[in-house]
């Protein structure tokens, strides 16, 4: 395995780190066998980051992640995220006594007495410009709650917004070949301010491991079928803004990336990588094959400059004004 520093907090965490959105729920059935295996051999293999939140599974990820950690607290980061529980439009959200409430009941699930990393879950775009919640998380992290805070956002203007912010020390972002925007502004800013950057939908909801056929039909419980035109949240958290159809006609365009390479997943990952000012990707899984496959990454070929530059023309001239809802 090997570590990138979590901007200038001193932390450093395994540049393949893992999200629990899957395990909790809402990408078609789990098992909690499966993951309590998945997550052991992920530690196993290096691995001393997850991702979770208060709303994966109504809190089952964090429970999960309490199970498989205990008695490694101290080598293992947990980041986990607080605000979609309420309205993320309602000021009242943000509050001392609303996250303060949210934080004590995130540190009983996952049976910790700090979090490591507390995140904003995509809050709206007027709460951070307002920045009253920040106060409250710097009053949190002195009550000794929790350790460090970053903020999970929807748009490179609200990472900019973020960065304006001295104690944010993360940002968690959507980036991938289909998702190139932050390249331009956002990554070299937060690199230069050192903040940290998670990136999670590093292969888009799956289209980036070019498995789908088009006539792909997704179980009735999975955001992939539910969420696909943003009908339950925003648009871009699922296939990163991309219609399904149209994704997979674009990702068929893109098997040359895994030519020399592991698999196209394993190289989609592997682009993420190369950039210098990312932190940590942190794909879902499901089950162990799927924590290996994204583990394979690390070993996989990096990219040459000619390629990079063939992969940025290819989202300017196809990708980018298919891209729905705001980035």
């Amino acid at each position: 395995m090997k570590y990138r520093e979590l901007g200038n907090t001193g932390i450093k965490i395994s540049e393949v780190s893992f999200g629990t959105w899957a395990i909790g729920g809402a990408w078609g059935k789990t098992s909690d066998e499966e993951a309590l295996k998945s997550l052991d051999y992920a530690m196993a293999q290096g691995v001393n980051f997850f991702d979770t939140a208060d709303v994966y599974g109504d809190g089952h990820s964090e429970e999960l992640l309490a199970k498989a950690t205990k008695g490694q607290e101290d080598q293992i980061h947990i980041a986990t995220k607080f605000c979609r529980q309420g309205d993320i439009f309602d000021p009242h959200t943000y509050s001392y006594e609303k996250v303060s409430a949210y934080c004590e009941d995130s540190l009983r699930r996952l049976n910790r007495e700090a979090i490591d990393l507390y995140q904003i879950h995509c809050p709206a775009t007027e709460i951070l410009r307002d920045g009253s919640v920040f106060e409250v998380l710097d009053r949190l992290k002195q009550e000794g709650k929790i350790k460090q805070y970053g903020v999970s956002v929807e748009t490179v203007e609200e990472g900019l917004i973020c960065l304006e912010y001295p104690n944010v020390k993360s940002l968690q972002i959507i980036f991938n070949i289909f998702r190139q925007k932050p390249l331009e502004e956002l990554l070299p800013e937060a690199y230069k301010k050192g903040v940290g950057l998670l990136v999670r939908l590093p292969l888009a909801s799956g289209l980036l491991t070019g498995k789908f056929t088009t006539n792909h039909v997704f179980e009735t419980d999975d955001h992939r079928r539910f969420n696909e035109n943003g009908e339950a949240f925003n648009v871009g958290e699922t296939f990163a803004g991309l219609g399904f159809q149209k994704g997979v006609e674009l990702a068929n365009q893109l098997k040359w990336i895994a030519d020399g390479r592991n698999s196209m997943a394993s190289a989609a990952l592997r682009w993420i990588l190369d950039q210098k000012e990312i932190t940590c990707i942190i794909p879902g899984f499901k089950n162990v094959k799927q924590v290996e496959d994204n583990l394979s990454a690390l070993d996989t070929k990096s990219f040459s400059e000619e390629e990079m530059q063939k992969l940025q023309s290819f989202y300017q001239k196809k990708v980018k004004n298919s891209i729905r809802g705001p980035y």
